[in-house]
């Protein structure tokens, strides 16, 4: 690969750049924070104009039905009542919030930024992996990597090779912040230094101008949500890109013992005062069971067929699935929809007797709980392991923002695994992650 034997003699420059501009990433592990350096890799993934496009198509038709869904499970709950998914199904889910059924967000958008994972397999079909509705991170990583990379690599270099720019992040974060402003400032809020992603916190407060605050930071009164500064100045806030799960947003309204939420921000978000970015309650559609059901919502809102396929993916809620998931279990992978970050995965054929005899005892007893889904065997993408290139897995987390329409970023945050017997690719399993070009159309 030419650009990647160019890039190679600048590929310490941008790590050490990234190290200097404390670029990381932590992790909870046996109850103690460990703050470290997300590995990069310079060899980037390529994606070229034509493919992207209908990758692009196929996002946004996405990112529209999981709209309508959320819309419609907390109104009407139509997809209920003419049978498209039951109603235990959704409202066993741990995403489901009973507080905001009733409740119209701003504008009518729940999800604002919307983090969809795909994988390409080996003949060329992208997959969506899995959806993520409720506070996508990411992003923050290649922006860094591209501008530092700016910084390092001779003048004009993405220019030459006819790379998209990825430097509007910002504005299109901007500008979906005010779409659904009720009047105020924006902010984001971090529960602080100790959060795995308070880089990106702090680095998007930075390049859109968003005050980034805590909850010491913000009071409601009279109705209203309000930042304080350091001489007891207030003013109002009209959009909130909160970086804290629903649970603890606000002590009131959910989690009581929470020390890091804003009590009653939810009761004004109730009557429309404030817009929280992303929605809560949108768990309820980025559950791993939900996902199963995605294909039908999009015929079923949109009255179209799905551009992008789901991995093929089994409920063992039903009998004639759970039937086939024990027929064939190890060649399966078996995932708790209520997990994220590479945990709750479990590869069939991994397991001993005596372990696979104990799940399938949990999975006939939980069937609400899980997953199943057909092995993709995905690309492998080149990476540097000292001077040599090296395959490893690697999926792509795509970024739609939504404000009078739906944008996919150009770019994207492409993970890849540092083991090269691991699909899982997430940076609390040890991943790395790689810069996403997206070429120009050539003239």
């Amino acid at each position: 690969m030419a650009i990647a034997e160019e890039l190679y003699a600048y590929s310490g420059g941008v790590n050490e750049l990234l190290a200097r501009y404390g670029v990381k990433f932590g992790i909870y592990k046996n109850g103690e924070f460990h703050e470290q350096l997300f590995p990069f890799d310079i060899i980037p993934r390529i994606i070229n104009h034509d493919e992207f496009a209908q990758l692009e198509r196929g996002l946004k038709q996405r990112v529209f039905a999981l709209n309508e869904f959320l819309k419609d499970i907390y109104s009407d709950g139509k997809i209920i009542s003419d049978g498209v998914i039951a109603e235990e199904f959704i409202y066993s889910g741990t995403g489901w919030l009973a507080q905001c059924a009733g409740v119209s967000p701003p504008k009518g958008i729940y999800s604002h930024i919307s983090g969809i994972d795909l994988v390409q397999a080996k003949n060329g079909t992208w997959y969506i992996l899995e959806d993520n509705l409720r506070i996508p991170s990411g992003a923050s990583y290649p922006m860094i990597a591209r501008e530092l990379g700016r910084k390092s690599l001779p003048p004009e270099f993405f220019e030459k090779h006819h790379v998209e720019d990825n430097r509007n992040y910002a504005e299109l974060l901007s500008r979906t912040m005010n779409y659904v402003n009720t009047g105020g400032l924006s902010v984001i809020l971090t529960p602080g230094r100790f959060n795995a992603a308070y880089f990106e916190h702090s680095y998007f407060a930075e390049l859109t101008g968003a005050h980034l605050v805590t909850c010491e930071d913000l009071v409601v009164e009279d109705e209203n949500l309000y930042f304080k500064d350091y001489s007891g100045k207030k003013e109002k806030i009209g959009a909130i890109y909160r970086r804290i799960s629903d649970e603890y947003l606000d002590p009131v309204n959910f989690n009581s013992q929470s020390l890091i939420g804003v009590p009653h921000i939810f009761d004004i978000y109730r009557k429309g005062n404030v817009a929280i970015i992303n929605s809560p309650g949108n768990g309820a559609a980025d559950d791993k069971g939900i996902y199963y059901f995605v294909p039908a919502m999009i015929k079923y809102y949109l009255h179209e067929e799905p551009i992008l396929n789901n991995a093929p993916t089994y409920l063992p809620y039903y009998e004639d699935d759970m039937k086939y998931i024990l027929a064939n279990f190890d060649n399966l992978v078996l995932k708790d929809v209520a997990e994220a970050g590479g945990y709750g995965v479990i590869f069939g054929n991994k397991l001993s007797s005596s372990e696979k005899e104990k799940f399938i005892a949990m999975l006939k007893a939980e069937p609400r709980r899980f997953i199943a889904q057909e092995v993709i065997d995905f690309q492998d993408i080149e990476i540097f392991e000292g001077s040599s290139q090296v395959p490893r897995k690697a999926d792509l987390r795509a970024f739609v923002l939504m404000s009078d329409e739906p944008v996919v970023w150009k770019s994207g945050l492409t993970r890849f695994s540092r083991n090269p017997d691991s699909f899982i690719v997430n940076s609390s399993q040890g991943g790395g992650f790689k810069d996403t070009w997206i070429m120009t159309e050539e003239k």
